[in-house]
């Protein structure tokens, strides 16, 4: 678990980082369940973020989610630590097609 709470921080740093605003989310009896880790919007982009260790795998309800976040136009994952690189470089390309558009 030490691990996974490790990447969520990394996660968390390299978007707040960027500028988008993160909130990290508990599982629990005071928020419906299956709900991502992260719920990120980044420069207008809404973004589900289910953080899992290398081994984990996530609940049909999770995955239900995901797909939910989709559905109404955000992007949904499940992110691995392998995945970490790939993740850094769709952020800085939604971030740079954005300023492209304003500009």
């Amino acid at each position: 678990m030490a691990t996974e709470k490790q990447f969520e921080l990394k996660v968390r740093r390299f978007l707040e980082g960027r500028g988008c605003w993160v909130l990290k989310t508990w599982g629990g009896g005071m928020q419906r369940s299956g709900i991502p880790d992260l719920l990120v919007c980044c420069d207008g982009l809404f973004l589900g973020i289910e953080l899992k260790a290398e081994r984990g795998k996530p609940t049909p309800l999770q995955l239900w989610n995901i797909d939910k976040i989709k559905d109404a136009g955000g992007i949904g994952m499940v992110l691995y630590p392998n995945g970490y690189e790939s993740f850094k470089k769709l952020i800085m390309e939604i971030l740079d097609d954005n300023t492209k558009k304003e500009n």
